[in-house]
């Protein structure tokens, strides 16, 4: 019988799905990538989210391995030239948690404008501030979405209620620009932009592509989303740039390094001052992790791969 390995947790209608088309499904959620390389040698399918490097080495220990799926986006963990290469099939399914991305990038961008959770914070304590907690309103400002692929549109759908200026920058896609969407390029979004919201994935080029100059080049104090992934913003940069006024505010759902047990001594400095701050929110890489988007990922990877 043909073997498939799940790496991670999965919607039980992936499981429930291999086996009905034949395969032995090995579920394991917590495997080590160690423990991967003996595992794979007779598997015929693989299922991996953000865990795990499917690197040269552990494809080279898969001989008999036919296909390659990635629940959700972003394929850097992934050698993909290579098991292409050796006729392996590689497919992700950003399609199944897009919607969901845009809708968390959306809701913490809301709260942040509107003072929420740092205004819960000071009831919390007993304060009761209104002329310090006044919001300010997203309707007629101007956004600027880094990357138009999957996520980066869907955010964008989202947004035409509010009556909003899109400035929408991708350097893979030309004439992509319709309706209310205009393209632009880096200046722009720097020059006009009353939020910038990442959503990239993690290249050679993305990597801390929010750095110094980024924000050193921004001009109207915009909000800041990341729900890309964390090495997309340099750390540091971000702390300076809310330090110096640069932003109004940070939303993150993902950090450079989220094995928080890892920390060194800086890391975690860091973390402590922006949790510490009323303009910064962070949430543990959930944006694309709603109950719909965990099941959608699992159906559209499995049409994907005509299983």
């Amino acid at each position: 019988m043909k073997k498939a390995l799940i790496t991670a947790k999965v919607h039980e209608y992936l499981i429930e799905r291999l086996k009905t088309q034949g395969y032995d499904v090995k579920h394991l959620p917590q495997i080590s990538y160690e423990d991967l390389q003996k595992e794979i040698a007779d598997a015929e399918g693989l299922i991996v989210t953000t865990r795990l490097k499917i690197d040269k080495n552990i494809i080279d220990k898969a001989p008999k391995l036919k296909w390659i799926g990635r629940l959700g986006s972003g394929m850097e963990l992934i050698d993909v030239s290579y098991a292409e290469s050796k006729n392996i099939v590689c497919v992700s399914s950003p399609e199944g948690n897009r919607n969901a991305v845009a809708e968390h990038a959306l809701g913490m961008l809301l709260n942040l404008m509107n003072k929420i959770s740092s205004s819960n914070e000071e009831i919390k304590h007993g304060k009761w501030n209104r002329d310090t907690n006044r919001g300010t309103e997203l309707t007629g400002k101007t956004v600027g979405i880094i990357g138009f692929g999957n996520t980066g549109g869907a955010f964008a759908k989202l947004l035409p209620p509010f009556d909003v200026t899109i400035l929408a920058y991708d350097k893979y896609k030309f004439d992509f620009a319709k309706g209310y969407v205009r393209e632009a390029n880096m200046e722009q979004i720097a020059r006009y932009a009353d939020v910038i919201s990442f959503h990239v994935p993690l290249t050679d080029e993305t990597l801390h592509m929010a750095n110094d100059h980024f924000f050193n080049s921004l001009e109207r104090k915009p909000y800041f989303i990341n729900a890309s992934r964390g090495k997309v913003h340099d750390t540091a940069a971000l702390i300076r740039a809310l330090q110096n006024h640069k932003i109004a505010a940070a939303a993150l759902d993902v950090l450079e390094n989220e094995k928080l047990d890892t920390y060194t001594v800086e890391e975690k400095q860091q973390l402590d001052w922006l949790l510490m701050q009323p303009n910064v929110i962070i949430t543990p890489h959930i944006a694309g992790y709603s109950h719909e988007a965990f099941y959608k990922m699992a159906k559209v990877l499995l049409e994907k791969l005509g299983i």
